[in-house]
């Protein structure tokens, strides 16, 4: 316990870069207390209006929040959302210096409504469809100018455009030539493009579509992370929710970790929560095992909130104290 203890306080000395699909998200709260005459609706009197970063966007604000500096490399719209998600993430003191603006995309926003602590309703305004090869230069350019300053990389995929299969070929190349550490929070469309990284982090879900098989298949999970260890040549983190993680070493080393959520309000943010927790933790010189260990105290805190959350590095302490 005192040596995870210590990996934290590590954190607020590492620098690291986040890329990939950045969104805000907008939270609409109120209360519901009736149905409407027009349909059969509920109606939501709105109390009040909040914006946050969202997608890869959350994970920087993650690792902000854990007390590092965090730097973020993604595409946005020139449009009112662009602002606002600048204006965001210089709250949290996040570098959003190298956002790149294309005129062909739209700033990705989601807006969620919730009555209560129940969301009842959630409006997505996005124009999918990958980058232009200008903009994935411009985003490369960005990467060569940062990543001898940083100590480690994450991709934040959410399949919306931004990671390209010539991009993460690229991007590979540079973190072998800087011996640099990259975590990729994965997509299952694009699993091609995940080979010979250092961590991938799906959870069931994406595991098993990675592996070929439906969502309902029956297939262990043991099973489905040795196949993709092998088919990847990546280690293999799979998030399992309640039932906490399980990590696949490329040393051959299986390890079932239980979750150490108390109660769960809502897993919006979780998984990136998680990996930005594994990347620091990674990047302080802790073990696959022992960041593993952090990520999943970290998830467990950060689904015990509403909305898209985020966790400091004393709640982390304090629930490996706990633990």
């Amino acid at each position: 316990m005192n040596k995870l203890i210590k990996i934290i306080e590590q954190f607020k000395s590492k620098k690291i870069l986040v890329i990939g699909d950045v969104m805000l998200d907008k939270y609409i709260w109120g209360e519901v207390t009736r149905i409407s005459p027009e349909a059969p609706v509920q109606i939501v009197n709105v109390m009040r209006e909040e914006y946050v970063p969202g997608g890869a966007s959350n994970v920087a604000a993650n690792i902000a929040e854990l007390g590092a500096k965090a730097w973020m490399v993604g595409v946005v719209g020139n449009d009112e959302t662009r602002n606002k998600l600048i204006n965001e993430t210089a709250k949290k003191k996040i570098n959003s210096d190298y956002l790149i603006s294309d005129p062909e995309k739209r700033t990705i926003l989601k807006v969620r409504v919730f009555g209560g602590k129940q969301q009842l309703l959630r409006f997505d305004y996005e124009k999918k469809g990958d980058i232009s090869r200008n903009t994935e230069q411009k985003i490369l350019s960005s990467i060569k100018e940062i990543i001898k300053d940083i100590d480690a990389v994450i991709v934040s995929d959410y399949a919306k455009g931004t990671i390209t299969g010539d991009l993460m070929e690229a991007l590979k190349e540079l973190c072998k030539k800087n011996s640099m550490l990259l975590i990729v929070d994965p997509k299952p469309e694009h699993k091609e493009y995940y080979k010979n990284v250092t961590l991938i982090t799906p959870n069931t879900t994406e595991a098993k579509k990675m592996a070929g098989l439906s969502e309902d298949a029956e297939e262990d999970v043991e099973s489905v992370g040795k196949r993709l260890l092998a088919e990847l040549n990546s280690n293999v983190l799979i998030t399992r929710g309640e039932r906490g993680m399980s990590l696949f070493e490329k040393n051959g080393s299986i390890l079932s970790i239980p979750t150490f959520a108390k109660e769960v309000y809502d897993i919006i943010g979780a998984g990136d929560t998680s990996v930005a927790a594994l990347a620091l933790a990674l990047a302080s010189g802790a073990s696959l095992e022992e960041s593993a260990i952090i990520a999943n105290h970290a998830a467990g805190i950060t689904v015990g909130k509403v909305g898209t959350s985020t966790v400091t590095a004393e709640e982390l302490k304090r629930s490996i104290e706990n633990a």
